[in-house]
């Protein structure tokens, strides 16, 4: 939470690698995880008279990101070079796009408590990678005090799409909620796998702080390559108080790249950015316009999915969910889908949904599993919870039957509650017994619950779901306990 009187302006720039079966301009196979410098050509690699030729599939997948995100596809779009030389760029410049992106302006809805927010987005426009950089003999593959580097090719050349937002953030943890819901979107879709680990998604944060209520932006830094939610809610955080503590200090902040250790959560200085760079941008002669038709872009339009932003307010109010549950089920697409069939199974929606938010959840986080890849089914789970709704199980002996239903796949529902015994004992006459049986064992808690302390209800439930091994029926057992606690004689 930023301090009183304080507030952040956030804006994020993304790079996406988009899923296309070859690189930008080049046929070269466009996969992650090959030997070194194996997925290399005279075009990528820029020799002498080679011309590069646009991925159609690349300029498509953008465009859909666009218009997934509410972005203005313009009628024109160009490729520009941007001149400059570094070890991981063989040409001395990268194909880009500067004044004419294929996606121009939009607004991305961010669903949230309270409503949700909008983000603008500036544009999106498409380019190719730069190669990977490998510091050898450094702190943590850093190249300050590297003994050398070497570099990959193969990265080079990849179909990148650059989205850039307007300052409209305000929070890490906003920044955070929606670039997750960015990352859903794009996987949704079909154009990239978004996968941080892999360098297929890759985030910058531009931060700066002012007074509530002050117009205008005070000098903003840049924090690169972050490379997990958390530590991008982390850096930000650490950012943002460190700029206020420089000007509640009377400092000032100056303008500079940055770099957040999630190790240590300490932010430490990579250049300072007191000029911009002169990349001496011009149209790329080598390449015509893009000028997508209206026709296509409608084909475009009509391919997308039903998006995650719309997928959480769909679900919060078809099944009842709270807005958490329903962004986790639009988030992950496949667990979305394994709910939904599952809610078509069973009476209470609400209740399957906590049911897949905690226990199956967690046996797939535990398994390492797809919800797909599971024993556990929709129409497997759905008796299970039909024997809950009926009074037949209660909460434990039903974690105990999907826990014995995981490691016997053979088994339905009542099959694994039969041979586990695990159904609720609900005759009134083997309760009574049981509810005696701890009453007489608690004179003390009788006593005090008798002279006023009636809250120790609760205590006597306790003591005879104990004694029957989970496998009473609670509200019976409450009644029961009531009328003899009760009793005047």
């Amino acid at each position: 939470m930023t301090a009183a009187g304080w507030e952040a302006v956030i804006g994020l720039e993304i790079h996406v690698q988009l899923a296309t079966a070859t690189k930008m301009f080049c046929r070269c196979p466009n996969r992650f995880g090959d030997a070194p410098n194996t997925n290399v050509c005279p075009v990528c690699l820029a020799h002498p008279g080679m011309l590069p030729v646009p991925n159609e599939e690349a300029v498509r997948q953008s465009i859909r990101v666009g218009l997934a995100l509410g972005c203005r596809v313009p009628e024109r779009s160009e490729f520009s070079r941007k001149n400059y030389f570094y070890p991981d760029s063989p040409k001395a410049y990268q194909i880009t796009q500067f004044d004419r992106p294929i996606c121009a302006e939009g607004s991305f809805h961010v669903p949230a408590p309270g409503g949700g927010f909008e983000v603008g987005i500036t544009r999106a426009h498409l380019e190719e990678d730069a190669a990977k950089m490998i510091h050898a003999g450094g702190d943590r593959g850093r190249i300050a005090g590297s003994a050398g580097s070497v570099v990959d090719f193969n990265r080079v050349g990849t179909p990148l799409l650059e989205i850039v937002t307007e300052p409209d953030l305000r929070s890490a943890e906003d920044a955070r909620r929606f670039l997750n819901l960015l990352r859903a979107t794009i996987v949704a879709i079909g154009a990239s796998d978004c996968d941080m680990e892999k360098g297929s998604l890759r985030c910058d944060a531009n931060v700066s702080v002012r007074r509530v209520g002050e117009d205008g932006y005070r000098t903003k830094t840049e924090l690169k390559n972050m490379n997990s939610f958390r530590f991008l809610e982390r850096g930000i955080t650490a950012e943002i108080e460190r700029q206020i503590g420089l000007y509640e200090a009377g400092a000032v902040v100056p303008q500079e790249t940055l770099h957040f250790d999630p190790s240590t959560g300490r932010i430490s200085s990579l250049r300072s950015k007191e000029e911009a760079h002169d990349y001496r941008y011009f149209p790329e002669p080598d390449l015509v316009p893009v000028e997508p038709s209206a026709a296509l872009l409608a084909e475009l339009a009509a391919s997308l999915p039903e998006l995650p932003a719309a997928r959480t307010e769909r679900l919060a109010a078809a099944y009842g969910l709270p807005e958490q549950t329903a962004e986790l089920f639009a988030l992950d697409q496949e667990l979305g889908d394994w709910y939904e069939e599952l809610a078509a199974q069973v009476a209470d929606p609400r209740a399957a949904a906590n049911w897949v938010a905690n226990e199956l959840s967690g046996h797939l986080n535990a398994t390492g599993l797809r919800p797909r890849e599971s024993p556990i089914t929709p129409a497997r789970l759905a008796p299970l919870l039909a024997l809950v709704a009926d009074g037949t199980l209660g909460s434990a002996g039903a974690r105990q039957a999907f826990a014995a239903m995981i490691e016997h796949p053979e088994r339905d529902a009542a099959a694994t509650v039969e041979a586990l015994g695990l159904a609720q004992v609900a005759d009134e006459g083997a309760l009574a017994r049981t509810i005696d049986a701890v009453i007489a064992a608690h004179p003390d808690e009788v006593e005090r619950y008798r002279g006023g302390r009636t809250q120790l209800i609760g205590f006597f439930v306790g003591q005879a779901m104990k004694a029957s091994e989970g496998r009473a029926e609670p509200k019976a057992v409450q009644r029961l306990l009531r009328e003899r606690l009760d009793a005047t004689d």
